[in-house]
Order: structure tokens, then C-alpha cells, then sequence
């Protein structure tokens, strides 16, 4: 039961965190329209929720001499190095591209697990990815954009393994007899990523002056600010905090699954908030999305070599002692869909 609820709460994390990132799209893009550079708003992102995350890592400072080593993970992949390969990868080559390629990080990161950890996975995880991906290819519409750049296809494919290192990472912190805490890695993570992205942006470059005028929304005049702050609070500080939480409570395999459904909102809100309208196989291709996040979710996770399924009956021959014994030890080694940290 307390790993059922757990299991549940992480899916809705991880719902929550496909939405939040899913809107930054549709608050971003007004501002680029209004003549601010795609690097300097993802710089604005980054360093506007490093400022509001400073007084969490402040107080989380210990994890500088404890994790050093997945902080600068965290902040290096996880939060530049997405962005930056991502917006590279878009100068190059289509955006329906690089999304497609960027969001083939599930498959990678079953990949990984499977071959690289090997750690068992599900056949509903497995279905689920080919699913999504399938449906990914149909919502950005990949055919309406082909065209092969070598060097932009393989910084898209960069952006794919930046992410799989987001959920990697992500899960790599609850471990040990000290887990990391999750508030404290997204504030350093942010920290050192805006670092990264301020050699890469060149903020100094930007004209200021227009965070202080207004923006269209689709028709609806609003304050550029006002947009600002949605691509700073929800979009990036709550989106990476339930990210990281769900990833704890729900394997990254499925974690990263459910979080395809980050390129569906962003094409369902650019509709209804941008007029920007979806064709036939744009909603075929979202419920495909949806559908391979569901299949992927209902997965759970193969016992290893010699343990009894998570859920089975205990030994007869156990002791009451011995049972809790066992069930700790199978959790341990289980993925961390089991464990409602």
C-alpha cells in the first residue's frame, strides 16, 4: 500500500513537471517575438530561478562538500547542457527535428538501464517508449522539416543525452544512507547551469529594456514581465522540483516517459493561447503520446536474479524479523519505483 501511494504521487509529479515545462513554450516565444534572443531568454530562465533557489542553497550549502560531483552533473547536463545543445541544434536543423531527436532520451534511457546498469525492464516500459516516440514524430510533424546537418542532428542527439542525464541523476541522489536533498541539487544545479549559459548567452549583449515593455500573447497584449516570471517560477523552479521528485518515487525509465508528454502541451497551449493550430496528425500523434505514457506507467519492475516479485508472498520459512529484512533488501536493490522516498 505505502509503495502504491508513493508510485501515485510520483505520477502526479511527474504530470505536473510535463505541464510546467510543457507552458514555458507559449510564454517564451512572445517574448522572442518581441526581440529578445532564444539564448537570452533561456539565460533569463536559468539565472531568474538561480536567484530565487539562492537562499535554498544557502541553506543546503553542506551539499558542496558532500555531492560535489552531482552538483556540477546536475548543473553542467541536466540544466545548460539541454538547453544549450537544444538551441544550438534549432540553428541547424528543424525544430520538429531536434525535438524529435531530443526527445528519443526515454528510449536512450531505457537503453541504459537495460545494458549499461543492467537492471531489468518491463515490457509496458518498452511499449510505451516506442509509443511516445512514435507519437513525438507525429506531433512536431518531422516529415514537414527533413533535411540531414550532420553537426545539428548530432547536437540534437547531444540535448538527448543531456536529458537522460536529468533522470539519471536525478535518481542518483536519493541513494546512499544520506540522499541528497532534491531542493537543495536543483538550486546548485541552477546555479552553475545559469554559469554555464552566461559564457554561452552574453547576456550583457541584450537589450534590457525590453523586459519592461509588453509582449502578444495571441492577439492579447501582456506585460513582458508578467511572462518573465511564468518562465522562471512555473516553468523552471516548479517544473525541475516535481521533476526531481517524481524521478525519486518512479523509475527514471517511466519518469521519462511520462515526461514526453512535456511536447504535447506545449503544442496543445501553442493552440489554444497562440492560435497556432493542429492538424490531423498532430492529434493522433498527442494521443499516441498519451497512450504510451499510460502503458509505460502501469509498468513495474522485474524482481532480480533470485528475489521473489516486490508484492509476492513471503517465505513460510521466514521469521517475522527476517521477512522486513528481505523486503528492505529487495527494495534496495529494486529501481526506484519502489521506494517512496
Amino acid at each position: 500500500m505505502h509503495a502504491s501511494q508513493g508510485r501515485s504521487v510520483g505520477l502526479g509529479l511527474a504530470l505536473v513537471s510535463a505541464f510546467a515545462f510543457g507552458g514555458s513554450g507559449v510564454a517564451a516565444k512572445p517574448l522572442i517575438e518581441a526581440g529578445l534572443d532564444p539564448l537570452h531568454v533561456v539565460w533569463l530562465r536559468a539565472a531568474g530561478a538561480a536567484l530565487v533557489m539562492l537562499p535554498v542553497a544557502w541553506r543546503h550549502r553542506a551539499l558542496v562538500r558532500q555531492r560535489p560531483a552531482l552538483l556540477a552533473g546536475f548543473g553542467l547536463l541536466a540544466v545548460a547542457g539541454v538547453q544549450a545543445c537544444y538551441f544550438a541544434a534549432i540553428s541547424r536543423i528543424p525544430v520538429g527535428v531536434a525535438l524529435l531527436v531530443e526527445y528519443l532520451g526515454p528510449a536512450l534511457l531505457l537503453g541504459w538501464v537495460r545494458f549499461v546498469q543492467r537492471r531489468p525492464v518491463s515490457r509496458a516500459a518498452a511499449v510505451g517508449v516506442v509509443l511516445a516516440v512514435g507519437g513525438l514524430a507525429c506531433v512536431v510533424e518531422v516529415w514537414s522539416g527533413l533535411g540531414f546537418d550532420a553537426l545539428g542532428l548530432l547536437l540534437a542527439f547531444g540535448a538527448a543525452c543531456c536529458q537522460v542525464s536529468y533522470f539519471l541523476l536525478s535518481d542518483h541522489g536519493s541513494g546512499g544512507e544520506n540522499p541528497a536533498d532534491p531542493i537543495g541539487v536543483i538550486a546548485y544545479g541552477l546555479l552553475i547551469g545559469t554559469g554555464v549559459l552566461t559564457v554561452v548567452a552574453r547576456p550583457w549583449t541584450m537589450d534590457w529594456a525590453l523586459l519592461a515593455g509588453r509582449a502578444d500573447m495571441g492577439g492579447t497584449v501582456v506585460p513582458a514581465s508578467l511572462l518573465l516570471a511564468w518562465v522562471v517560477l512555473v516553468a523552471t523552479v516548479v517544473a525541475y522540483f516535481t521533476g526531481v521528485l517524481s524521478v525519486r518515487r518512479l523509475s527514471p525509465q517511466v519518469a521519462g516517459v511520462v515526461a514526453c508528454l512535456e511536447a504535447v502541451v506545449a503544442t496543445v497551449l501553442a493552440w489554444v493561447m497562440l492560435g497556432e493550430h493542429l492538424s490531423a496528425p498532430q492529434v493522433v500523434g498527442g494521443a499516441a503520446v498519451l497512450a504510451g505514457a499510460f502503458i509505460a506507467q502501469t509498468s513495474t519492475p522485474k524482481a532480480v536474479s533470485g528475489a521473489p516479485v516486490a508484492g509476492s508472498a513471503p517465505d513460510p520459512g521466514l521469521t517475522a524479523d527476517q521477512g522486513e529484512s528481505g523486503s528492505d533488501q529487495r527494495e534496495s536493490e529494486l529501481p526506484a519505483v519502489n521506494r517512496a522516498t
